[in-house]
């Protein structure tokens, strides 16, 4: 089983003539991925062999869908043109669109975000600024290495692309079922609470590893979720201990208020909601170890 993504899913990248496009199309196409179309409207009607492999060129989303039957958008698009890319896969009702870019002016996500729910939510958004999401064996939408783990038993959701990385290696010998990196944006589409629900769901996910980090809220209220919704054993890890207050760390969304948003407050609303955290990353990856047997 799967959240979101499987062998199934039919994908076409948006800014996929780009270089960044290109590249990640490449390794999304060597992961098993079922690329079907790209995305430019100065280039519809042609097409790019990678690899071998020839993939036609839309002039929109829409056409892209109409032609292929596609599912899932990979957005590769300059953060000054990523909120109208993303209008436009909302708008062609694409089920789901992943927002790799990085650097969206919160605004714009903001305003996609709404425009998104103002349409009834037929377009799930996964990021912006995230990895995307990776169902190991079936397909990869973004950029998640492929080869760093298996499928199994484990699904993870993560705000840090890099901590996605970390605990899909120290956990390779269990593997996952999928695994979804949020973003770490202050706007967000797809939440914790939206893939812990999807997790829970999951028939074939035994136990979900949880990745916060400082800033927000977000931990708490997935902590909530968990207490009132969740049967399945949670593992988590909180990044940014260390992290001094008013600080932005890394990611936009990651700035301490006094004691809101801390990593030591986000730890103890998700102990008491029964999760086991980790110190570390490693530690966490044998929590999870220990728990799964």
């Amino acid at each position: 089983m799967a959240i979101f993504l499987n062998k199934d899913s039919k994908v076409i990248v948006q800014g996929m003539t780009g270089a960044t496009g290109m590249k990640h199309t490449k390794l999304m196409l060597a992961d098993g991925t079922n690329i079907v179309g790209g995305v430019n409207p100065r280039k519809a009607g042609t097409s790019v062999d990678i690899d071998g492999t020839d993939i036609p060129v839309f002039g929109t989303v829409a056409e892209a869908m109409e032609k292929t039957g596609a599912n899932v958008s990979v957005l590769f698009v300059p953060p000054a043109f990523s909120k109208a890319a993303v209008i436009e896969a909302i708008d062609a009702e694409i089920p789901l669109a992943v927002v790799i870019t990085e650097g969206i002016a919160v605004h714009d996500s903001a305003a996609f975000w709404a425009y998104a729910q103002s349409k009834g939510n037929k377009t799930r958004i996964i990021g912006p600024n995230c990895p995307g999401l990776i169902t190991p064996g079936q397909s990869n939408a973004g950029i998640i290495p492929g080869d760093i783990t298996k499928p199994g038993r484990i699904g993870l959701v993560s705000k840090s692309g890099t901590l996605t990385y970390q605990m899909m290696y120290e956990l390779r010998d269990i593997g996952f079922s999928s695994a979804v990196g949020i973003g770490g944006d202050p706007v967000i589409g797809t939440t914790h609470i939206d893939a812990l629900a999807a997790f829970e769901a999951d028939p074939e996910t035994d136990l979900i590893v949880m990745i916060g980090e400082i800033g927000g809220d977000a931990e708490e209220r997935a902590a909530d979720f968990i207490k009132a919704n969740v049967t399945k054993p949670v593992v988590g890890y909180v990044a940014g201990f260390t992290a001094p207050e008013g600080k932005t760390m890394g990611h936009a969304g990651a700035i301490v208020s006094g004691s809101s948003g801390t990593a030591q407050a986000k730890k103890e609303a998700l102990e008491a909601a029964g999760v086991k955290v980790g110190k570390t990353p490693t530690e966490t990856a044998k929590l999870a170890r220990e728990l799964l047997g």
